[in-house]
C-alpha cells in the first residue's frame, strides 16, 4: 500500500505542528525572565504551550509563581487552582491579556461554571505582587500566592483563549488540549 503524496504531507505537517507544541513547551528550565527574576522550580505543563516556575516558601505556604503561555495579541491566558477538585468549575484563576491601550490587564476571577463571566472577583487563597507581561508570542503572569487550606498540593488548571471582547475575556475552545489542561502540582517537588 503506498502513501500518496497528499497523505505524506498530512502526516509531515502533524508531526511539525505536533513537535513544534512540545519543543515550544520544554524550556522551562532555560527560560530567563525580565528584571532578573529567578525561581527553584518549574514545570512544562503538557497542554497549551505552558509552564510554571515557582518557588515555595514552606514556612509561609506561598508560592511565589510566573505562569508562561503562548498567546498573541488578541487573546488570554490564565493560570487557576481548584481548592475542591481537578477541573475547571469551582477554580479561582488569575488571568491576563492585552487591553485596548496597548498596555496588560490582569486580575483574580472565579470559575463558578462552564460559561464563566471572567469579571474580577476575589479568590478563598491569598494573591499579592499580582502583574503580567507580554513578548512575541507570549504572556506571562506572576503572583504570590497562598497559603492554601490543603498545603503544597494544589489542582491546577490553566487555559488561554483567542478573543477578549471589551475587556472581558471569551470562550476558549473545546479542543483536547483545553479540556486536558489540568492536573495535581506540589509546590514542595519540582
Amino acid at each position: 500500500m503506498a502513501i500518496t503524496i497528499t497523505s505524506a504531507l498530512i502526516i509531515f505537517f502533524h508531526f511539525l505542528v505536533s513537535h513544534f507544541d512540545i519543543s515550544y513547551g520544554r524550556m522551562c528550565s532555560q527560560h530567563i525572565f525580565t528584571s532578573n527574576r529567578l525561581y527553584n522550580s518549574c514545570r512544562d505543563l503538557p497542554h497549551l504551550s505552558a509552564s510554571l516556575h515557582w518557588t515555595y516558601n514552606s514556612s509561609t505556604g506561598v508560592a511565589q509563581i510566573a505562569y508562561r503561555a503562548r498567546q498573541g495579541p488578541r487573546g488570554w491566558v490564565a493560570w487557576a487552582i481548584n481548592p475542591n477538585q481537578i477541573g475547571m468549575v469551582g477554580s479561582e484563576a488569575l488571568v491576563a491579556f492585552h487591553n485596548g491601550i496597548g498596555s496588560m490587564t490582569v486580575y483574580t476571577t472565579l470559575i463558578a461554571s462552564y460559561s464563566p463571566s471572567m469579571v474580577p472577583g476575589n479568590l478563598s487563597f491569598q494573591v499579592s505582587g499580582l502583574s503580567a507581561e507580554s513578548t512575541i508570542n507570549e504572556i506571562t503572569i506572576f503572583a504570590d500566592v497562598g497559603p492554601f487550606e490543603g498545603g503544597s498540593l494544589v489542582n491546577q488548571v490553566w487555559q488561554s483563549g483567542n478573543l477578549v471582547l471589551n475587556g472581558v475575556p471569551q470562550m476558549h475552545a473545546i479542543s483536547q488540549q483545553n479540556l486536558q489542561s489540568t492536573g495535581e502540582i506540589d509546590f514542595l517537588y519540582n
